[in-house]
């Protein structure tokens, strides 16, 4: 059986230095947002399944996504696909007011309902996150737990100035580039922070059931 502590171990050997990442990390019980069957794996550095074809990202990817972030206490950050709710619980670890939206109306519930449960202050949305949430915006902080195949506009356009949006894009066929948008200055300015692999990013800015790009071309 894996522990928290050497979760914890294993993101610093990973690369992950930001301490307040890897507080909230110890902080949150990962246990709570998987299936029964996977709890003694919880803590394992690998993605579980969480139901309805999704998965709860591995912790390191997790830890990557939120370092990248550069989370402050107080910020008003997205996180775009809720799936068990982890990575919104991690996110309010850190001191952010997290919005959460999943597109499966049934893991929203689910999700919504745990995190009530645990106590943490999150609100979950059921909506398309590939185009946000346009009537919350601006953002201090997105973050996307799936691939999209460019870049969607719809949620660059959300963020505030000093703004940050990390997700993964489409790099090719073998997988994905995980990728930091800021927005200085009224403009966006992209950099790649390492390869990954995500699930599609379903949605009208992201990939189509079936698995094609949807929507219009990015900019």
């Amino acid at each position: 059986m894996h522990t928290a502590a050497e979760m914890i171990e294993r993101l610093r050997a990973g690369g992950v230095r930001d301490e307040a990442v890897l507080t909230a990390m110890a902080a949150v019980p990962r246990e709570e947002y998987v299936l029964p069957g996977d709890r003694e794996e919880a803590y394992a550095d690998r993605a579980l399944p969480i139901g309805s074809g999704q998965t709860i990202s591995q912790p390191l990817m997790v830890a990557i996504i939120l370092e990248a972030l550069q989370l402050r206490a107080g910020e008003i950050a997205l996180d775009v696909g809720t799936g068990s709710g982890y990575q919104a619980a991690v996110m309010a670890a850190c001191g952010a007011r997290v919005i959460s939206v999943e597109r499966l109306p049934e893991l929203a519930n689910q999700a919504a309902q745990r995190l009530e449960r645990l106590g943490v202050d999150v609100e979950v949305v059921a909506a398309d996150g590939s185009v946000g949430l346009p009537d919350r915006a601006p953002f201090d902080a997105i973050a996307v737990g799936a691939a999209a195949p460019r870049l969607p506009v719809a949620l660059a356009r959300q963020l505030r100035e000093g703004g940050r949006l990390v997700l993964p894009i489409r790099s090719g066929p073998e997988g994905e580039e995980l990728t930091r948008v800021r927005m200085s200055g009224g403009t966006w300015t992209s950099e790649n922070l390492g390869p990954c692999r995500f699930v599609p990013l379903i949605g009208a800015d992201g990939y189509r059931e079936g698995g094609s790009p949807s929507g219009r071309p990015g900019v």
